[in-house]
């Protein structure tokens, strides 16, 4: 399957004409990060690069009003790509929109959009944001009950993993739309996979991780199972995290290399971590969006929910991995308590607004815990000044509620009716009775 890099509509024109495209997907992202998608006939795409192709926005979460609902999508050309499960005589292509009022001006809460801003931000400051996310995930016998397909663990090859075809396929879909994969390997719980993604600049990365995850759950879906990125789908087992590797470019310098520095780490990168620590409770409700978000973020299962730093201390919040010599461009950062389940436009956003907050402020960052957090007692973590995530949905949503710098870095609409989805799930949750309640409370209340 050819891969593309078109530059402009002429070029996707051309490219549409010449592979005989049957049909194009205009994909956008709503409040919640789920993937909305509608198709159009070859016929049509000259004008919908001119004018947009408009829709009901107040049908998709988190957008307009009914008395204000037209919306239009933009398809973004840099974006088109051949899907890879579609059929290859009449092959299928794709392309990312971003939205905007009937006006043409740009829809403020359109994720694409929240991202762009803060891409902008960095660059009016002199950096390139890099994104590397690790996403995980489980596939089940089906999607109605979590039914594992094997009892492998971390690395295990086969006959304990028993996933190698669905993630080799996986591999082969992905690189034929021009996604580059660094490696893959079973995980730690049973039925638990990650396929690693080669970083990229973070509005490519966005798009690129919202593909990876359709493609995971097609290919899935062909090998007869079931993917799913729930971040905590198994009682008594590791769930599923997002780590995000982050770094800031000045042209072709890693901002955050500092050969004198002992932890290689510039002044600049040093802040941009503080900026993560300091302001993380106040964005966990958007990379960790769901009530079983904190089903995972408990000590014990590999989920880092104590606010520190470290190098080789994956208990930590954030880490920065060793640096090897010759290997400048790979210092980075790295956030351990994301989840793949969340909207990647938003949480890369607010991962890079604390971030630069912490640079433009001059933030200045505690020393290291090398140390395993799960086994202090909470007077030593108090003693150290390490504090810890929010322990539930509506812990987080309060807190990103109350927070200025999420107004900032979201815009006040998009935040507001993030603030207002959240309350109502927790309402819902809260609400429920579980099996948990009738089996310890009904045989002796």
């Amino acid at each position: 399957m050819a891969v593309f890099n078109c530059k402009n509509a002429d070029d996707v024109l051309k490219a549409v004409k010449d592979y005989n495209i049957s049909f194009v997907q205009f994909w956008f992202i709503d409040v919640l990060g789920t993937l909305k998608s509608f198709q159009i006939t070859p016929r049509e795409l000259e004008s919908a690069f001119e004018e947009g192709m408009g829709f009901d926005g107040s049908s998709i979460t988190g957008f307009t009003k009914i008395q204000e609902s037209d919306m239009v999508a933009f398809p973004d050309p840099t974006t088109f790509q051949l899907v890879a499960w579609r059929p290859t005589d009449r092959p299928v292509a794709r392309l990312f929109c971003d939205v905007r009022n009937p006006d043409g001006t740009p829809y403020t809460s359109d994720p694409r959009y929240v991202l762009r801003k803060m891409l902008k931000k960095a660059e009016d400051m002199g950096y390139t944001s890099y994104v590397g996310p690790e996403l995980e995930f489980f596939l089940f016998a089906n999607s109605s009950e979590p039914i594992t397909l094997d009892v492998g663990g971390y690395f295990d090859a086969p006959p304990l993993d028993l996933a190698n075809d669905v993630r080799r396929d996986i591999i082969f879909a992905l690189e034929s739309m021009g996604i580059a994969v660094e490696y893959s390997h079973h995980e730690v719980a049973p039925s638990q996979h990650e396929i690693d993604l080669r970083y990229a600049e973070g509005m490519a990365m966005a798009d690129i991780a919202t593909t990876y995850r359709v493609v995971v759950k097609e290919v899935a879906r062909k090998h007869g199972c079931y993917a799913t990125f729930m971040p905590k789908p198994l009682f008594g087992e590791n769930g599923s995290g997002m780590h995000v590797h982050q770094s800031l470019f000045k042209g072709s310098k890693n901002a955050f290399f500092d050969e004198s520095s002992p932890t290689h780490m510039s002044k600049e990168g040093r802040s941009y971590i503080a900026g993560l620590l300091k302001h993380a409770k106040e964005f966990v409700c958007v990379t960790n969006q769901w009530v079983n978000s904190y089903k995972r973020l408990v000590p014990g299962y590999e989920a880092p929910v104590y606010i520190a730093w470290a190098q080789r201390n994956r208990s930590a919040l954030v880490r920065v991995p060793m640096y090897k010599p010759g290997k400048e461009a790979a210092t980075r950062v790295e956030l351990r308590s994301p989840d793949p389940a969340c909207n990647l436009y938003l949480a890369f956003a607010v991962m890079l607004g604390a971030g630069l907050k912490g640079i433009e402020e001059g933030y200045e960052l505690a020393a290291p815990v090398e140390d395993n957090i799960f086994s202090m007692t909470e007077s030593e973590m108090s003693s150290r000044g390490i504090d810890a995530l929010p322990g539930s949905l509506n812990e987080a949503v309060v807190t990103l509620e109350s927070s200025e710098l999420m107004k900032e870095v979201l815009g006040e609409k998009l935040h507001a009716a993030l603030v207002e989805n959240k309350k109502e799930e927790w309402d819902n949750y809260r609400m429920q009775i579980t099996e948990y309640e009738l089996e310890r409370y009904l045989p002796s209340l």
